[in-house]
């Protein structure tokens, strides 16, 4: 009776045997289906992770490029603002300047007139007339920034006079300067909009 059920035994031993096998072929399979899945799924984060830093790179280099359009917009926008002020501030200072060029060669003519009223009793109708127009017309010119240039004795400067001839010097210490003025020159804010028409000593 023991040696049956000892042969029993060992014939369900190969049996034992190969279910264990299968178990543990069957587990192993899952485990590679298992590391399997987490692969794939590993694989498509690493995807979808390289994707969205594809996208932040994409939108950092637009976000610098409009960043960079800007900056060059508002400093164009800077220089023409300051352009335009420029100009505008130049256009008042000097917006009148024909006319007021226009009135110089009166003021040149009152001058004259006054020159020749000179021997003229200072109490004349005419003289007082003519002085008292004079004086309306270069208190206007003040009033609109016009200022005579110096020339009488001065060194000549290109920059304001403009020489008509030479003569010989009747002082040692005036060669090289003027020493007649033909024609008074004006500046109009410090801009020249009449050179003095001048006589060098030589």
């Amino acid at each position: 009776m023991a040696k049956e059920v000892k042969k029993e035994q060992e014939m369900n031993a190969p049996e034992e045997v190969q279910d264990k096998n299968t178990t543990e072929t069957t587990k192993t399979t899952e485990e590679e289906k298992n590391e399997k899945a987490e692969a794939k799924e590993s694989k498509k984060k690493k995807s979808k992770k390289d994707k969205k830093d594809a996208q932040i790179e994409e939108l950092a280099a637009k976000l610098d490029e409009i960043s960079d359009k800007h900056l060059r917009l508002q400093a164009e926008f800077d220089n023409f603002r300051r352009r335009t002020i420029k100009e505008k501030a130049d256009l008042i200072k000097s917006g009148g300047e024909s006319v007021l060029v226009n009135i110089l060669p009166v003021v040149d003519d009152f001058e004259r007139a006054l020159d020749s009223l000179k021997n003229i009793a200072d109490d004349d109708a005419g003289k007082q007339g003519t002085l008292i127009i004079y004086n309306k017309f270069k208190e206007f010119l003040k009033q609109n920034n016009i200022k005579e240039i110096e020339a009488h004795h001065q060194v000549f400067d290109v920059d304001l006079h403009e020489a008509i001839t030479k003569i010989p010097a009747p002082e040692e210490k005036l060669k090289g300067k003027i020493v007649d003025v033909v024609q008074k020159g004006y500046l109009l804010n410090d801009k020249v909009i009449r050179f003095a028409k001048v006589v060098i000593g030589e």
